[in-house]
């Protein structure tokens, strides 16, 4: 492992009420080219600092740039994925091994996560949650109300699901190829980020999507999901839990509950010339049968059914996820 001479350490910034209440935490830069959760961390910060905002109950645990490294080379890694294989290691085997050791026991003291991201494709900002409380095998739950609520109030125009689900058979699908590795515990555990790990230690956590990496308006909803989250959760001061949402944020736009859609299938880039028949958007619809990308060899892929491009990645290397397919989900939030 080479790092550089002088790598940024976390830093960390906490606030206390001497009110019991809920203990939020919330993460930005775990992606390093992902900019817009730190903007919104900063600018809370900065209201708390000087009184504009006051923590009435609980605990607030604010990380701006979750993978220094990452963000100190611009890009979406350090050396790998933070938000995969979150869990602590006892011989971390490299560099967002060791950052996720600091940050899994900072997790651990809390209740509720909201992590703050962006994406590569054009498209509008949306909430990711969990699975529906459940006891099974690969993500069990019990407290899918109280996420959905927590993603209801953050002001998106959509709520997604099935995450892991959909994780666990792409791992399925490349392991049915030639050479494909199998499926085990391990190969599972790299799908888990930093909302699974909350979960399997009693938590709950959403990931807000806000928006392109470069759209100017992602810091804006980063800022104002952080606020919502804190009046959701009764943390804020009562004058400050009532204040108007300003016209120009993404809730004033939002005049009913958003559309929930559910993650169906994921699929890979098999070869650098497999290509897009046009530049898709996140959550951009397609209709049964309508061509979405052609393979190298010539073969046409086409929508399994009526539905949502989520995450379409050009620039995918091979073998990596090359675009996800979202239908109308049947969950009451």
């Amino acid at each position: 492992m080479t790092l550089p001479h002088a790598v940024a350490p976390l830093r960390i910034h906490g606030f206390e009420s001497t009110a019991p209440g809920p203990r939020l935490i919330v993460l930005g830069g775990v992606h390093g080219n992902e900019t817009c959760g730190t903007v919104g961390i900063e600018r809370v910060l900065a209201e708390l600092d000087s009184g504009a905002l006051t923590l009435q109950r609980g605990t607030l645990t604010m990380v701006p740039v979750a993978n220094p490294l990452a963000r100190q080379r611009h890009r979406r890694e350090g050396e790998r994925n933070l938000n995969r294989l979150f869990q602590p290691s006892a011989v971390p085997a490299d560099y967002e091994a060791r950052i996720t050791n600091l940050l899994c026991p900072l997790l651990d003291r809390h209740d509720v996560l909201l992590d703050l991201h962006s994406f590569q494709s054009a498209g509008d900002a949306f909430a990711m949650i969990g699975p529906r409380d459940n006891q099974g095998g690969l993500e069990p739950f019990a407290r899918a109300h109280e996420e959905g609520q927590l993603a209801l109030h953050l002001g998106t125009s959509r709520v997604v699901e099935g995450w892991l689900d959909i994780y666990a058979a792409g791992l399925a699908q490349r392991a049915g190829l030639p050479g494909g590795a199998p499926v085990d515990d391990a190969a599972l555990a790299f799908g888990w980020g930093t909302n699974e790990y909350m979960r399997s230690q009693g938590g709950y956590g959403v990931t807000l999507e806000c928006g392109q990496h470069r759209d100017p308006a992602a810091p804006e909803v980063a800022y104002r999901a952080i606020l919502s989250a804190l009046r959701t959760l009764g943390m804020l001061a009562a004058q400050e839990a009532t204040v108007p949402v300003a016209a120009t944020s993404p809730a004033a736009s939002i005049a009913t509950a958003p559309a929930l859609l559910r993650l169906v299938s994921v699929t890979d880039r098999a070869h650098e010339e497999d290509q897009f028949v046009r530049e898709w958007a996140t959550f951009d619809a397609v209709a049964q049968g309508e061509p979405i990308g052609v393979r190298e060899d010539g073969t046409m892929l086409h929508a399994e059914r009526n539905g949502f491009i989520v995450f379409p990645n050009a620039e995918a290397l091979p073998g990596t996820e090359w675009f996800y397919f979202a239908v109308e989900s049947d969950r009451v939030l």
